[in-house]
């Protein structure tokens, strides 16, 4: 990407989304971000971008994706648009089912729709989710000494295994998934479809219901309680926010290739963490004092293991992760610390 794109970020107040803006401008990009600032930490994001900016580089618009007539003239001047803006936790699905279809479901629709009617149909990102594979039932999982793994797909779940939306938010960003890809079936449009997979790093304002890298580093340093839902063998490949910027960089830049596909983007099968069993070792290093956690049921749509097969991105567009799982971790923690004041206000 090169500082003569014009960009539109939805969502990009949010964790992945100011992170992107950031990047944007340091390329020189001019770049307009559409938020709804309802979730913690988004006032403080925006407010770091502000500061960061270039003169006339970047623009806010407050306003939500399920508005459809505000979407168009976004559209209309955009070069590329990332769609990040989305309802995010499976358990506020399962509480609020209509909020999490318009705002994951309709909302992308809307914004295909714009895309569609554009003058000249900017290149569209949708950052989909591995929760459209659902809970996995079928699969064999091994159960390890402190991690859940599949035996079977060594190199982790690839983009042909069958998809099975679980719970509201899998049907929606399932539903979202889908609609992009055909749109570039069916119109020709320059879509992207990435199912992220544990992206985690700096301004991850982490709740106890999504962001769970982020939220028991931010738990332990605030000594709040933590709950772990399950055993704390649930095994997840996770990734470091500047490999996906990497990646989202690289499905841009190579669109000529990337239009029309889907690709699992996570840490892959070099890049796996327990949710408690190895997490809550390593935080008890960085720490120098254990953690006491208590357990709780498992939440629905939970699965006890998931890797991405990262593959056929590495194939199509040469991206594959480059930051480690301790590095990151440390990464993260670091920046929290250092940061924590900007938590003072969380729940």
């Amino acid at each position: 990407m090169n500082e003569k794109q014009r960009v539109f970020v939805t969502g990009g107040a949010g964790f992945i989304g100011s992170n992107l803006v950031a990047r944007l401008l340091d390329r020189g990009c001019e770049v307009t971000v559409l938020d709804n600032l309802s979730r913690f930490g988004t006032p403080s994001n925006l407010e770091w971008l502000r500061d960061r900016a270039g003169h006339g580089r970047f623009h806010f618009v407050q306003g939500d994706v399920t508005d459809e007539k505000s979407l168009l003239p976004l559209v209309q001047k955009a070069d590329a648009v990332f769609h990040l803006a989305a309802q995010v936790a499976v358990t506020s699905s399962v509480q609020n089912p209509r909020r999490d279809f318009l705002d994951n479901a309709y909302g992308t629709f809307n914004l295909l729709e714009a895309v569609r009617q554009s003058r000249h149909q900017p290149i569209l990102i949708y950052a989909s989710t591995n929760k459209v594979y659902g809970g996995m039932q079928g699969v064999r999982v091994l159960e390890e000494e402190k991690r859940y793994c599949l035996p079977d797909f060594p190199f982790g779940i690839p983009e042909t295994f069958p998809l099975d939306f679980h719970s509201p938010y899998g049907c929606s960003k399932g539903a979202a998934d889908q609609y992009v890809h055909d749109y570039s079936r069916i119109y020709g449009l320059r879509t992207v479809v990435l199912r992220q997979s544990c992206i985690y790093g700096y301004r991850q304002f982490g709740l106890e219901d999504q962001g769970w890298l982020a939220w028991f580093i931010i738990a332990c340093l605030k000594r709040r309680p933590i709950t772990i839902y399950g055993d704390g063998k649930q095994a997840r490949d996770v990734l470091f926010i500047e490999d996906l910027l990497e990646a989202y960089e690289g499905v841009v830049d190579g669109i000529e290739r990337t239009s029309g596909k889907i690709y699992n983007i996570g840490g892959g099968p070099l890049n796996i963490l327990s949710v408690w069993c190895e997490f809550g070792e390593m935080l008890a290093a960085l720490l120098g004092r254990r953690v006491q956690v208590t357990y709780a049921d498992w939440r629905p749509g939970d699965q006890e293991v998931f890797v991405s097969d990262i593959r056929k991105a590495e194939a199509e567009f040469g991206w594959r992760p480059q930051c480690g799982v301790s590095t990151g971790v440390g990464q993260l923690f670091s920046w929290i610390q250092n940061n924590l004041h900007l938590f003072s206000k969380m729940k």
